[in-house]
Parts: C-alpha cells; sequence; structure tokens
C-alpha cells in the first residue's frame, strides 16, 4: 500500500498527545529508527487526521525511504494545514531534487515571507535562482544573506562563484575577500580568488593564492594546472611543466592539462611531444573540441591541411574562440551541393586579417553558378566588395534573403584546399581607383625615396597579440637606411606614441585611413610594406602588394614552419624569430635585405643614367 494511502493500525498509547508522538517520532528519525518514527506519526494521525507536524514529518520519512512523490503528497497537506517555513523549506529541497526547480523557488519564496530574517533562507533561495539562470536576483539574495548574518561566509563564496561565472571578476574578488576572512581553510576559495585576480592582472597575488590553495590540499589538480598556466604566461616554463605534470600524476586522464601541456610544447616548437600529449588527450576525451581546435592547428602548420580543416571546425563549440552560430534556418553549404542558380551567403566568422584571406574563395564560389552575397565587417566591405564574383556586399545588420550559407572560415574546407592548391596567391583585391590613390600621392609628395610602410602592432584583444606584436622602439635600427618610411598603424599604444612623435622620419598620416580601401589606396603609393602578423599583411598580400610579414617564434598556423615564403600570397616573405621573443634578430635580417634593395635600386638608377 503506498504511504499516501496508509491510514495508522496502532492504536494511541496511554494519554499521548500528537504533539508529544511527534516529538518522539522525530527523535526516532535522528537516531535512524525509521519505522518507529513512522508508528508515532500513524498514531498521532489517529488522534488528529490533519495534524501538520505529524504529516509534515511523514513527509520526511517518505523522503528518507526514497519515496519523493509520497513525500511532496504528505508535506504539501501539512503546508495546506499550516504554512510553516519549515515546512515549505522541506518540500522545496524535495522538489529541487526532482528537477523542479521553479516549484522549489516558490516554496522556497514562501518560506522567506515566513521568516524573512533566515540567512541561510536567502542563501538557499539564492542558489535555487542561479540554478535556474536568474543570476541578478540570485546575486541580491546571496548579499542579503550576509547583510542578515555578516559572519555566514557560504552566501559570501557562492556569491564568488556566480560573479566569477558571469566574468565580473573585481565584484567576485571583493565576495572571496569577504568569505576568506570568516573561512581560511578552504583551499577552493583560495584558487577561485586566484582565477580573480589573474583576469584583474593581479599576478603575484594570484600566484600566492594558487600556492595557499595547494598548501591547504595538494591534490586538487586543478590548482596545479591553473598555476601552470600563470608561469607560462610569464615565460617561466620549467615551473609550467612541472605544474603541469603534479596535476597529471593526480589526474592522468585530465584532459584540460594535457591539451595546455601540448600548447606550451608547441609554442616551444617540439612538435613530436606536442602532437603526442594531444592524442593521449584524445584518448581521454574523443570528441573534446579544444583538442581537435589544437590538433588542427599543429595539423595546418605542419601543411596536413586534408585533416587540419575538417579538425578545425570544432573552434564552433569553443564559447573561447568568439565564434556565434547564426541559427540560419537556411542550409550550410560545405562543398557537397550544387550551386547553379542559387544565392549563397558567404559571411564573415573571424578577424578582419581572416577575412581578407579568404575572400579569395569568392570567385570560385562564383564559378560554380552561385549568385554571391558576401557579408562582411564595415572596415574592409569597400575593399572586398570589388572581388570579382561579389554579386552583393552587405553588412550583417541586415543580409538579404538567401538559399544556403557558408562561413569564409570553411571554404578551405568546402574546396578540400592542399598546399598545391591554394587559390588566387597572386592577389584577388582589385586595385584601387585612381582617384583615390592620387589623393594619397599628393599628400605624400615627391617619390624621391624608396617608400617602406610600418606596421607594429595588431589589434591588442587579439589572444596571441603578446607574442605578434612590438614595441615601435624596437624597428629603430630599421630607420636608419636610406628610404621614407610611412606609419600604417592605427590604434598607435601609449608606449608608442612618444616615441612616434619623436621620429619625424616618420610619416603619419593615419587620421585619413577611415576603412581599409584607403589603407589599399595608400599601399599602392609605397614600393613595400613591412609588418607584424595582422590584417595590414593579409591587405598586401591580396593585392599583390610587396610585404614583408614579421613573425613569431611560434608562428600562426597559415604562416607554416622553416619557410621564408607563403603559399597564400606570392608577394610576401616571411622573417621568423629565431628564438621565442626575439624581435631584434627579425629587425637585424629585416634591415639587411632592406638595405641589399636599396642598394640594387641605386645601382639600377647608377646604371641607367649612364
Amino acid at each position: 500500500m503506498n504511504r499516501s494511502e496508509r491510514r495508522a493500525t496502532a492504536r494511541p498509547s496511554g494519554q499521548a498527545t500528537p504533539a508529544a508522538l511527534c516529538q518522539a517520532g522525530f527523535a526516532h528519525l535522528q537516531s535512524g529508527r525509521n519505522a518507529e518514527a513512522e508508528l508515532c506519526c500513524q498514531q498521532a494521525l489517529t488522534l488528529d487526521e490533519q495534524h501538520p507536524d505529524a504529516l509534515h514529518l511523514l513527509g520526511v520519512i517518505c523522503f528518507h525511504a526514497q519515496q519523493p512523490d509520497a513525500a511532496v503528497e504528505w508535506i504539501g497537506r501539512a503546508v495546506r494545514q499550516a504554512p510553516k517555513a519549515e515546512y515549505s523549506l522541506s518540500l522545496a529541497t524535495i522538489l529541487e531534487r526532482q528537477g523542479r526547480l521553479e516549484d522549489a523557488r516558490q516554496h522556497c519564496s514562501q518560506a522567506l515571507r515566513l521568516k524573512p530574517d533566515d540567512a541561510g533562507l536567502w542563501n538557499h533561495v539564492g542558489n535555487l535562482l542561479w540554478q535556474l539562470a536568474q543570476s541578478d536576483e540570485a546575486v541580491l539574495h546571496y548579499q542579503q544573506a550576509l547583510t542578515l548574518n555578516p559572519q555566514y561566509w557560504e552566501p559570501a563564496q557562492n556569491c564568488g562563484m556566480l560573479l566569477l561565472e558571469l566574468g565580473r571578476h573585481a565584484e567576485a574578488l571583493e565576495c572571496f575577500n569577504t568569505a576568506e576572512k570568516l573561512n581560511r581553510n578552504s583551499a577552493a576559495l583560495y584558487q577561485m580568488r586566484a582565477v580573480c585576480l589573474s583576469a584583474v592582472n593581479r599576478f603575484d597575488e594570484a600566484q600566492a593564492d594558487y600556492e595557499t590553495s595547494i598548501a591547504l590540499d595538494p591534490g586538487l589538480a586543478e590548482t596545479h594546472n591553473n598555476l601552470g598556466l600563470l608561469h607560462w604566461r610569464f615565460g617561466r616554463l620549467e615551473q609550467a611543466f612541472a605544474c603541469f605534470d603534479r596535476a597529471l600524476a593526480l589526474r592522468p586522464d585530465f584532459h584540460a592539462v594535457l591539451n595546455n601541456k601540448a600548447v606550451v610544447l608547441l609554442h616551444l616548437q617540439l612538435l613530436d611531444e606536442a602532437f603526442a600529449t594531444l592524442q593521449r588527450s584524445q584518448a581521454a576525451a574523443p570528441d573534446d573540441a579544444q583538442t581537435l581546435f589544437y590538433l588542427a592547428t599543429l595539423q595546418l602548420l605542419t601543411g596536413d591541411f586534408e585533416r587540419g580543416w575538417l579538425a578545425r571546425e570544432a573552434r564552433w563549440r569553443l564559447p573561447s574562440v568568439g565564434l556565434v552560430d547564426r541559427g540560419f534556418s537556411q542550409a550550410l553549404w560545405r562543398g557537397d551541393q550544387p550551386l547553379e542558380g542559387k544565392t549563397i551567403l558567404l559571411h564573415s566568422d573571424e578577424g578582419l586579417g581572416d577575412a581578407i584571406q579568404f575572400a579569395r574563395y569568392v570567385p570560385m564560389v562564383a564559378a560554380l553558378g552561385a549568385r554571391v552575397i558576401l557579408e562582411l565587417e564595415p572596415p574592409i566591405q569597400q575593399c572586398l566588395g570589388g572581388i570579382a564574383g561579389v554579386a552583393e556586399c552587405v553588412s550583417r545588420s541586415s543580409p538579404p534573403a538567401f538559399d544556403l550559407h557558408c562561413p569564409l572560415g570553411a571554404l578551405p574546407l568546402a574546396f578540400k584546399t592542399r598546399l598545391d592548391t591554394i587559390p588566387l596567391a597572386e592577389g584577388y583585391i582589385p586595385a584601387p581607383p585612381a582617384a583615390r590613390v592620387k589623393t594619397w600621392q599628393d599628400r605624400l609628395g615627391p617619390h624621391t625615396r624608396f617608400r617602406v610602410g610600418l606596421v607594429w602592432a595588431g589589434n591588442p584583444d587579439h589572444k596571441n597579440d603578446h607574442n605578434r606584436s612590438m614595441a615601435l622602439r624596437a624597428l629603430a635600427p630599421l630607420l636608419d637606411c636610406e628610404a621614407q618610411f610611412v606609419s600604417l598603424q592605427k590604434g598607435v599604444r601609449d608606449q608608442d606614441r612618444a616615441f612616434l612623435a619623436e621620429r619625424r622620419d616618420i610619416v603619419d598620416l593615419t587620421e585619413h585611413l577611415t576603412d581599409f580601401s584607403e589603407t589599399a589606396a595608400l599601399m599602392s603609393c609605397l614600393d613595400l610594406v613591412i609588418s607584424v602578423d595582422t590584417s595590414v599583411a593579409h591587405l598586401a598580400g591580396a593585392l599583390g602588394a610587396p610585404v614583408w610579414t614579421m613573425l613569431p617564434f611560434n608562428p600562426d598556423w597559415r604562416w607554416l614552419l622553416n619557410r621564408d615564403d607563403s603559399p597564400w600570397y606570392r608577394s610576401m616573405k616571411l622573417f621568423r624569430q629565431p628564438t621565442r621573443g626575439d624581435w631584434a634578430s627579425v629587425v637585424d635580417d629585416v634591415r639587411r635585405e632592406l638595405e641589399r634593395q636599396l642598394a640594387a635600386r641605386r645601382a639600377q638608377r647608377a646604371t641607367s643614367r649612364r
């Protein structure tokens, strides 16, 4: 017989009251004597079949007996008889265990109305609201719990964890600081506070917190991993590897740590070890998107395009990459559907440089019979909109009707591109209008010296910017060459502004560079572009303009390894760091090559005068 249908069969003894029987039943339950506790409830309900404490206690007994539906029924009856905070909280707890979070929240809120000064209740409701993704309300409940009881460390830590999850690191840090004063023995708390400290660039304090966390509990593999990442950030490679290895000793199949270790190995160009580590990671988590993405990076870097393009599509499952699934109802084109008579939307999915690089495929798509709509960010719209095969160039805000779509970055996969089949490496962006070029010629004045455009830094928000960009001062040895240097650098950083102001030999007309079509027109007036790995280098290569690209020791996958040319851009020459961070050697190599070109130019002019 179901407990919700039972009636007591035993008669109460003596002059026992329902209240006394419930008290005895509760004592039995606390001691683990569930049968005796149930008997007391039955006797109490014989005396008063609507006695709320007995109904509540019987529901609790059912819950302990793993009969949640019966428990909800009994406690629900108790709530209807006498709305007590204790009853509502019990009912909410059971509903929460059943996954009925909204129902649980409603009963918790009822308990709060009955006991508004109960800090524990405010914390409990905060946890429920967090699970319901009602983050702002959850934060307010945690804060109220702390207001009611400033010594209550749990809502401080819970609030910090939620704010950390939301990326509100400065606010989370305040919560963790409060929690740390109340609970100095939580290894997890120090670990989470260290994550926040790193996010707000307080790295020394972050390291101290990681070390405190490890001292409190050396068995947390995540802490060793995070400390390893911190060491890696500052080039402390030996310490980084030691931390990763300690994490793996605790959890040999910890694929996130294996991935991190592989990335460090990749940055050191220890490719065989990186591949082996990623294969170990893939064995632990075969469908992990991060592992597949890192494998793709290695495969593309080493020229294995066949596997690399396919694995690279894992990027769509990585929040850290920042790609957004557009949610189009139209089908994704992967190169396997006929395009004759169809309209296809080709849309930019990564950075400006990526869009420029992969826009080379537009004529190929058009050649399959498609009407091509090219969707781009405004700075490159006018420049790329003239590529052959573009029927319409639009911004993201209002794409017109189309039949199929494909991200630009997926086109190499759609066309099964290999190293020897990269299309249009000689250039594919049309030459800028003559009138616009003349405007730049007039701004620059007489072309009496060899003109060299300079770009020394990329977007500071790029995750690899600290490796690919340099300070303008690092180019000082180059500036002594007999050439006219022209800045193509947009967004000059504070550290470079003063040096640029001192060097009047660098022509700076970048205030007129309103978009990439203007940059292309200026490039048409130059003899050479020298750039770090940024969108301007791609633009020069796509125009077919001479460009020298300066690369870090661990280059982006598209520049491959051990070569000074690029199969993507025939007009490009590559200059690579011989060791990590060694821009001085790169600048020396560029200077020597530039001096050779200048000497050859002088000799040619002398010959022509004879």
